[in-house]
């Protein structure tokens, strides 16, 4: 026995959860309310009841936060919490499969393959179908439709129909084949990819009962950290290990479910009660995160989903500054006052490894970037490359290139190796056939193109000969984000489609590359400009430094978890946040609200929402935009109105 002074070392709720009795538990823990604290006393009340570590399962998301609740439960109890399982839920499946593996037709020895792994076997697949490989979807694309599939115990023949409906080249027939073979081909070499191993583990548990009783005798105890990301696979997996004792207590907290796009099913958490009818629910509302004036902004926000648990956070710390709206005109606009804050915070003192701005979607931070650079102030994207670097953003700027220098033979070379049958070699005696220059301007450089590409590619490049015949034929100029949007329109959007999962988030980059191309008025100032910003993010990139002190730049999901003592969130605009894309799908914005919650609660001392009124459109027009309905749920009196001196509100 340590004799730990529970009483003393937490407050009251968590108290309650630490010692809460047998039978299954719903904790509630809302953002910034130590739900790992909660979770690793919870270890060591077990252990000091004198229950067996041994019989007490732990599953979490991450292998650092298993490591660090089993480190932490160390240090309370010292070795008597060894013998714990305690894990991924992949982890632990794994664990259990090489125990039983041959009861459902591997042996025990199986491989699990890494991602590269996975990926050529479904790229072999692939090439013994004779399918071609650059009109067919790459291997990653298929291999993440398969997982979404497998975490949703959905219909690969449905998914398949739904996802490649608009592109003509591909018959989803034959994706479902390729899942059918690369299946038989991973029984083949007694081998599982990471989404076999949750399925195998419900499916060991289904086809054999007394293995599943075994593990539901052994572990008295199971604890499940973060619920309300679970899938549908998980949760019933989960179900099964605690159906004898039923001593399941989950932590989750339904405000912050924002991975329905992976997978994570909302439903989970929110029907727990009702799978367990006789389940106790406790909530943790008590933040030793940010100041009560943040917290105010969240609740009030959280306030408008209609399916929930009620809660409201209550702050610990004493009141300090009420979060900010900032109006100003535009992009660019934001990123000065942006810029101005930074400066200011990091005069007072801030660690600029303290200061983090988010936004909902990568491409809404593309002006601060540029801005960024220019002022020569270091930062680091959480959530991806830097814009220009990004591949699709080169890609699409290729057509580009050629307008403005017909004897780019860089261009000309990424720009048709996109194209089937066409590798380096070949792109490079297409070069020299047509000599040297390609004029997308000129008629008879596309006419002699249009002979020298094989069949399959001319096939795919016609649609663009065509529309190039129109688009420059008549007229002696041509804006580069007319260029662009034909490129999109006739190729580059079904060639997206195919080559990555995150399709979707790379076209909007692209769609905000050609509001940025409005800018300008030629092609030259356009590309002088992007080799310049692609220069100066060079010279600007901090990169990670030994203190890491440099600004974060992060999407809000991949934000979930972390803590700032400054945080901007930028364009919290009605059709950018919540996007318009949620809104035309079905009209429910809840996750999108969580999302913004999740945002606001990232912040300690400060908080930015930044209000652009205006943005430009793909025509070179302005679009004019309301504040988020998110910030106008909110009572004005909790927040503070800024309008910088740019401003015309």
């Amino acid at each position: 026995m340590t004799g730990i002074a529970f009483a003393e070392e937490l407050n009251e709720e968590q108290l309650r959860a630490v010692q809460a009795p047998d039978g299954p538990v719903l904790i509630i823990a809302a953002a910034g309310t130590g739900k790992t604290r909660t979770l690793t006393y919870r270890v060591a009340w077990l252990v000091e009841q004198g229950i067996d570590p041994r019989r007490v399962l732990l599953l979490t998301f991450t292998n650092k936060a298993a490591r660090e609740m089993l480190e932490r439960a160390h240090a309370l109890v010292g070795e008597s919490v060894g013998g714990l399982w305690g894990g991924t839920f992949h982890h632990m499946a794994n664990r259990m499969l090489r125990m039983h593996a041959d009861l459902i037709g591997y042996n025990r020895d199986y491989s699990i393959l890494d991602e590269d792994d996975a990926k050529r076997l479904v790229k072999l697949t692939i090439e013994d179908l004779k399918l071609p490989p650059k009109l067919f979807p790459k291997p990653e694309v298929l291999l993440s439709m398969y997982g979404l599939a497998s975490s949703r115990a959905g219909s690969i023949d449905a998914m398949a129909e739904e996802k490649f409906a608009s592109v003509p080249f591909v018959n989803p027939a034959d994706v479902v084949k390729v899942h059918r073979i690369y299946g038989e081909r991973k029984r083949g070499l007694n081998a599982m990819d990471f989404d076999d191993l949750l399925a195998n583990g419900l499916k060991l548990f289904q086809e054999h009962p007394d293995i599943q009783q075994r593990y539901s005798e052994r572990f008295r105890y199971v604890m499940v950290d973060e619920y309300q990301d679970t899938n549908v696979i998980q949760a019933e997996w989960v179900d099964a290990l605690a159906r004898q004792h039923r001593n399941l207590m989950v932590v989750g907290d339904d405000f912050q479910s924002i991975y329905s796009w992976r997978g994570a099913d909302f439903r989970n958490i929110m029907q727990f009660p009702k799978r367990y009818p006789d389940s106790v629910v406790l909530k943790l509302e008590t933040n030793y995160r940010s100041v009560p004036e943040i917290l105010a902004v969240a609740n009030a926000c959280i306030a408008g989903n209609p399916e929930q648990f009620q809660k409201t956070l209550r702050a610990v710390r004493p009141a300090a500054r009420k979060p900010r709206v900032v109006q100003v005109q535009d992009g660019d606009h934001q990123s000065e006052y942006i810029i101005e804050q930074i400066r200011r915070h990091l005069g007072m003192g801030v660690p600029a490894s303290e200061i983090a701005v988010l936004y909902r979607s990568h491409f809404h931070a593309m002006e601060l970037q540029l801005n960024l650079a220019r002022q020569r102030i270091p930062y680091h994207i959480t959530s991806g490359m830097r814009f220009f670097e990004q591949a699709h953003i080169k890609d699409v700027c290729c057509l580009v290139r050629l307008v403005g220098n017909p004897m780019d033979e860089l261009a000309f070379g990424r720009l048709f190796e996109l194209f089937p049958k066409l590798g380096p070699k070949t792109v490079s005696k297409i070069w020299e056939k047509i000599g040297g220059r390609f004029d997308p301007r000129a008629a008879r450089d596309r006419d002699s193109l249009l002979a020298a590409l094989p069949a399959a590619a001319r096939e795919l490049w016609r649609p663009l000969h065509d529309q190039m015949a129109v688009l420059f034929d008549a007229r002696p100029v041509v804006h580069p984000s007319e260029i662009i949007q034909v490129f999109i329109d006739h190729f580059y959007q079904a060639h997206a489609t195919t080559t990555y999962d995150n399709a979707d988030k790379r076209v909007e980059d692209i769609e905000e590359l050609v509001r940025f191309t409005t800018r300008f008025e030629t092609v030259a100032e356009f590309l002088g400009e992007m080799a310049l910003q692609s220069n100066l993010d060079q010279q600007a990139d901090g990169g990670e430094s030994a203190a890491g002190e440099v600004i974060r730049l992060s999407t809000i999901h991949q934000a979930k978890g972390l803590e700032w003592s400054v945080v901007f969130i930028l364009w919290t605009m009605e059709g950018l946040f919540p996007s318009q894309k949620t809104m035309a799908d079905d009209g429910d914005v809840s996750e999108e609200r969580r999302l913004f919650y999740v945002a606001t609660t990232r912040a300690r001392d400060d908080l930015y929402l930044c209000c652009p009124r205006y943005r430009r459109t793909r025509d070179g027009g302005v679009q004019t935009f309301m504040p988020s309905r998110f910030i106008m749920e909110v009572p004005s009196h909790l927040l503070h109105t800024e309008r910088p001196s740019r401003g015309y509100y």
